[in-house]
């Protein structure tokens, strides 16, 4: 790749490089930016022009970035933020911000705190468009990359240039449907069951089930699915027990009943977590006050929900 002037760069450029390599389409990217194909077309020639890259190949149907675009991408993140963080440091007021804000999460805590979340957006910061993106377990690259500005998770990833702060502390339950059972009274009774569990990757088991796992305490599941929402329709009308953060009674499982685990079971904290080049940015740290906010607000809901032993 030679040297380019980097005075040809601006930054609906650079929002268009990323857009494509994030959406790996010109249509895509194009309802994303809310311009025309024809246009998002004649922005990437002269991005080709400026970096003497191809920077996109078809493959089938669609096309693919190629690794000198994908690098490019990387640091167009970066300057983007720069960018955005420059035109704020005067005086950061959130009715001004216009930016694509992306979360990492998984489908628990996005749905227990980011609907409440947008909606705060919606209300004090109306210009930043909420983009949700699955967690996993977040790893560096996903917060060093921008890839997402902000990741909640109760598995922060290790790296000195990683913050977090814990948002809550959750305590597991076991979910049942009532009109199909009871709850389990004893821990023989729990264990002779019948279990439904999330399993995210195919080799990752939830910390909770990998820790009675490593305690030699047997269950045996009769039912693995890809996240939480899709616990309740194999509770319902069965014998089965799922035990998950009790929280999710909030949303995913207000249609079952819980119980507390028959047995001694660890905490799972939550926290969000980002990178430290956001650590002294207004409009970040203006997010992290709403994400706390938003928090609280549901936990104080939370513990208004009818009692359950």
């Amino acid at each position: 790749m030679r040297q380019f002037d980097w005075s040809d760069l601006n930054a609906n450029l650079l929002r268009l490089l990323v857009a494509v390599v994030e959406t790996g389409s010109i249509t895509a990217a194009s309802d994303r930016l809310g311009v025309t194909q024809s246009a998002v077309s004649h922005l990437l020639n002269k991005l080709r022009a400026i970096a003497n890259d191809p920077l996109f190949v078809k493959s089938g149907r669609g096309i693919v970035a190629t690794s000198c675009a994908v690098v490019l991408a990387s640091q167009a993140r970066e300057l983007l933020s720069d960018m955005e963080r420059f035109a704020r440091s005067a005086k950061f007021d959130p009715a001004q911000w216009h930016t694509e804000l992306t979360i990492a999460a998984n489908d628990f805590q996005r749905d227990l705190l980011l609907p409440a979340l947008y909606m705060r957006l919606q209300s004090e910061a109306p210009g930043v468009v909420l983009r949700v993106i699955a967690s996993g377990v977040p790893t560096l690259e996903m917060l060093r990359d921008e890839h997402c500005q902000l990741a909640i998770s109760p598995r922060p990833p290790d790296g000195s240039d990683i913050l977090q702060k814990r948002l809550f502390v959750d305590r597991y339950r076991v979910f049942f449907d009532p009109k199909a059972r009871n709850a389990p009274k004893s821990k023989l009774e729990y264990l002779a069951a019948n279990h439904v569990t999330v399993i995210y990757e195919p080799t990752r088991a939830l910390d909770l089930d990998q820790w009675m796992m490593q305690r030699g305490i047997h269950r045996r599941f009769a039912v693995m699915v890809p996240g939480f929402a899709g616990l309740s329709p194999f509770l319902s009308g069965s014998q089965m027990l799922a035990t998950v953060p009790g929280m999710l009674r909030a949303r995913l499982m207000r249609d079952l009943a819980s119980a507390e685990v028959p047995l001694a079971t660890p905490t799972m904290p939550m926290y969000m977590i980002w990178h430290l080049r956001h650590q002294h940015d207004p409009a970040h740290q203006w997010l992290r006050r709403m994400l706390e906010v938003v928090t609280q607000d549901t936990l104080s809901r939370l513990a208004q929900l009818p009692a359950e032993k």
